[in-house]
């Protein structure tokens, strides 16, 4: 009897492992060809964001907060850039880092795609205000106190020639090695959508998203050049991000299933919201993409209100500060502290109302 109970529990065990396995990789897939696309774009489009920030105080705070809501760090870390060149001002940079999600942006519209839009222009219109009124209060908004000496590397090679009809052969043949594996993967996770083995098993407008994206991606893998393949495909968004996707989004569904099912913590969680809005203000200033996928994941699974993750979306940005981390601790810290407050009284507000 013992026996036949261990049998069963390793059995559900396994099948637990594995389903969250598979949610994890069909989320890490869905980010990956997000993040694919985003660079591509980016590349593409080399040098408009940074010229159209020079302008006026509110041309800085709408471009700020739309390169913080473009999924993924590129946007976070040109803002940063741009303030650390006196080009942007303090407020310019809380209004990026309120309307950014980071990585989780990507997260976000796999699994919350009906809740992620309105939760974006939620966290712009926040960026906005409390952008307006750190300029409004503070002494130094023009420039970092860093000695503005940080850029970003630009190089010719930067400049995308993404799809030349008569070098594609002598691509494959430059880096062989990269392109056949990324498109291998991207691959296989079409033909995993396309049977269902990943993502819904009926086809519904996510599937085909999967099948759409999942074929861009492959495109793009296939035919850009070599150095922006190694450079911005290889060594920035495989190598430097999905590891930590799918290790965050794996442990958060896991700590989650353990909280909700094994332990029952859901009801100490609703019982004491004002405890874990603080909880979820706190761990926002964690200058990493991850840590804020355990409040998506419980809001989710409707363990938490609205009005809690929105304020964990508000707090956190993803690594997008670990530049100005590395140049300014001042300014990161200052930045870190006016978001929390922020953070932390729309989500009191949200709290209020019951929302």
């Amino acid at each position: 009897m013992t026996r036949t109970c261990l049998i069963d529990k390793g059995g559900a065990v396994i099948a637990l492992l594995e389903q969250i396995t598979t949610h994890a990789i069909m989320i890490t897939g869905f980010v990956l060809m997000m993040m694919v696309i985003i660079e591509y774009l980016n590349v593409l489009s080399r040098g408009v964001w940074q010229r159209g920030l020079r302008e006026s105080p509110w041309r800085q705070y709408l471009l700020a907060a739309f390169l913080g809501a473009t999924p993924g760090c590129l946007g976070a870390f040109t803002v940063v850039s741009l303030y650390l060149h006196r080009e942007v001002s303090l407020g310019a940079l809380v209004v990026a880092m309120v309307a950014t999600s980071g990585d989780e942006s990507f997260v976000m519209l796999s699994m919350i795609p009906e809740h992620a839009p309105r939760i974006f222009i939620i966290l712009i219109i926040v960026g906005l205000v409390a952008g307006y009124f750190t300029d409004a209060f503070s002494s130094d908004a023009t420039c970092g106190q860093a000695g503005c000496q940080s850029e970003f590397d630009t190089h010719e090679e930067d400049i995308c020639h993404c799809f030349p009809w008569g070098r594609l052969r002598e691509q494959w043949g430059q880096s062989f090695f990269t392109r056949g594996i990324l498109s291998v993967v991207l691959l296989l996770f079409l033909l995993a959508a396309v049977t269902g083995q990943l993502g819904p098993v009926v086809w519904n407008w996510l599937r085909v998203t999967l099948v759409i994206l999942s074929s861009i991606a492959l495109f793009i893998v296939s035919t850009v050049p070599a150095h922006f393949l190694e450079e911005h495909l290889w060594n920035h968004v495989v190598k430097a991000h999905m590891p930590r996707v799918f290790l965050w989004t794996f442990g958060a569904l896991l700590l989650m299933h353990i909280l909700v099912d094994h332990l029952h913590l859901e009801f100490w969680l609703q019982e004491n919201r004002l405890i874990v809005l603080l909880m979820a203000c706190l761990v926002g200033l964690i200058p990493e993409s991850g840590p804020h996928l355990l409040f998506l994941t419980l809001f989710v699974e409707n363990v938490i209100p609205f009005s809690t993750f929105l304020a964990s979306s508000i707090v956190q940005d993803g690594h997008g500060m670990l530049p100005l981390l590395a140049e300014s601790r001042r300014d990161f810290i200052k930045v870190k502290a006016i978001n929390l407050v922020v953070g932390f009284l729309t989500g009191f507000i949200g709290y209020s109302f019951g929302w």
